[in-house]
């Protein structure tokens, strides 16, 4: 699989179930969100935008995605929602390709646009590191079957971890009864596979 394929992959709508660990409180809290990713052609006006505001030239880029999501977290007040967008535009490293730049026009944990370095595994596993002026972010992102995908996020100041999070994400699709049967047995799959997933993924970097 290559960076394109794995977004085309991803592309649709999904429900995320996240679990965030706040190492500073040693405690943890959940949110639920729907996120909707959209791949975009080389020549969309907004991967044109994107490698604008980023000094790139737009000759370089292989295409992009425009991701969308709305949600909330536990602790959360009432009023307070998690919604927003960003648009990508993939910068592939020539000599090699299964790295290199994803340009936002904004980022998550800042509204000001980011470039994210990316490597895609022999195992199909994204991992994105970001910098955010002293915040560093790493991200992994690998599909358990066509339709659940997990998420792993780690964010972490002047070198120590400050927060950790596990996301399963289930797609969402108009369902006739084999897909359902699918979907269901997906979830399953996932489930089983979880613990082990968890300890392979993220007790090394934790330390749990």
């Amino acid at each position: 699989m290559n960076i394109l394929e794995f977004f085309q992959k991803s592309e649709g709508s999904w429900k995320s179930i996240r679990t965030t660990h706040h190492l500073a409180f040693k405690k943890a809290e959940s949110g639920e969100s729907v996120i909707c990713v959209k791949t975009l052609s080389p020549d969309d006006t907004q991967v044109l935008a994107t490698c604008k505001i980023h000094n790139f030239d737009p000759k370089l880029s292989i295409g992009g995605a425009y991701v969308s999501w709305t949600g909330g977290m536990e602790w959360d007040k009432e009023d307070v929602k998690h919604d927003g967008s960003t648009a990508f535009a993939i910068i592939q490293d020539t000599e090699q390709p299964q790295s290199g730049k994803i340009l936002r026009d904004r980022g998550y944990a800042d509204a000001a646009p980011v470039v994210s370095s990316y490597q895609l595994s022999e195992e199909d596993v994204l991992t994105l590191t970001t910098n955010y002026g002293g915040m560093d972010s790493t991200e992994q992102f690998w599909f358990a079957a066509p339709n659940v995908r997990l998420r792993t996020s780690i964010v972490s100041i002047s070198g120590g971890i400050t927060t950790a999070t596990f996301c399963s994400e289930i797609r969402i699709i108009n369902t006739n009864d084999s897909e359902a049967v699918s979907i269901k047995q997906e979830k399953k799959l996932v489930q089983n596979k979880q613990s082990k997933i968890v300890m392979n993924k993220m007790t090394p970097s934790f330390g749990w």
